[in-house]
């Protein structure tokens, strides 16, 4: 498994997942970069992900919807709000409506993707930053982090593919 840990810090309202892949930092950048590799590990393998947009530039926009087991559907959708390629993302997560459009209830999270060489695998850093324990408990209990560690391993058969 590529998951090394799964840190969730109260005080900081912070959720940090760190994996390490068999595979250069480029070519893990791609997973992000690409939105046809990144529907296809983000998200739980029971709720694949479908990105109908993914402008992958600072201020662009990334809408998408994960599709349940019985056919329903949770929409979601990020602003990217800074790139260093290929070692720094950062960007606005948030749920979105029927409608695609952001919904004002839940607020977003921000999440920061860092990738850095060790050796010949890249080490993958994702912090996700809440806006207070209420929200991060509440994301926590909808299984987020279950669905993250399951969509880091998801990664691992992608990069598989193309070894």
């Amino acid at each position: 498994m590529s998951v090394i840990s799964i840190d969730k810090d109260v005080q900081a309202l912070t959720l940090t997942f760190v994996a390490e892949f068999d595979a250069g930092v480029e070519r893990v950048w791609r997973l992000w970069e690409d939105p046809r590799q990144l529907e296809r590990w983000w998200g739980p393998p029971t709720w694949p992900a479908t990105f109908e947009q993914h402008d992958f530039v600072v201020g662009g926009w990334s809408r998408y919807h994960m599709t349940g087991p019985e056919g329903e559907k949770s929409r979601g959708w990020w602003t990217i709000t800074a790139i260093d390629a290929p070692h720094r993302l950062e960007f606005d997560d948030g749920f979105a409506g029927e409608d695609g459009e952001p919904v004002d209830d839940i607020a977003p999270t921000h999440g920061t993707v860092t990738l850095e060489a060790v050796g010949d695998r890249t080490r993958m850093t994702v912090v996700s930053k809440f806006v207070d324990a209420d929200q991060l408990e509440q994301m926590a209990a909808m299984g987020m982090e279950e669905g993250m560690r399951l969509a880091m391993g998801q990664i691992d058969a992608i990069l598989a593919e193309t070894r």
